[in-house]
């Protein structure tokens, strides 16, 4: 069984940023398909960024369009944990953010084929 506990959301104004962290447990960080969805009050579940499980150059990559080119995913195998570096936040990132994984899959972008789920950490972005 994989537990995956988020921490890092807060509070932070328009052009900040934030690092959240998913800490895994019961499975290596690097045997799983990561990935970062988030949810907005009244929408669904949303795409952010994976992360592969296979350990190749790092772990290949993956972005939504809304998060290219300011946030960055990343893990380390060594404290079995994954990251999501968000810079230039802007108030439409304002969301809960769950840590997601899958080990029948090499990288996941689709939410519904994530079997692990963490309990989500709020970021909230003020304009």
């Amino acid at each position: 069984q994989v537990q995956l506990v988020e921490s890092g959301g807060g509070f932070v104004q328009a052009g900040g940023s934030l690092r959240l962290s998913c800490v895994a447990s019961g499975r290596s960080v690097n045997s799983l398909a990561m990935a970062w969805v988030r949810q907005a009050p009244g929408k669904e579940r949303e795409f952010v960024a994976a992360i592969s499980s296979i350990n190749w150059r790092g772990g290949s990559t993956r972005y939504a369009e809304s998060a290219k080119g300011r946030f960055t995913i990343s893990k380390d195998n060594a404290k079995n944990t994954v990251y999501l570096q968000m810079n230039n936040l802007k108030p439409e990132d304002t969301a809960v953010y769950y840590c997601g994984a899958s080990s029948r899959y090499t990288v996941v972008v689709d939410t519904t084929a994530l079997e692990y789920w963490g309990q989500g950490t709020q970021v909230t972005v003020s304009s």
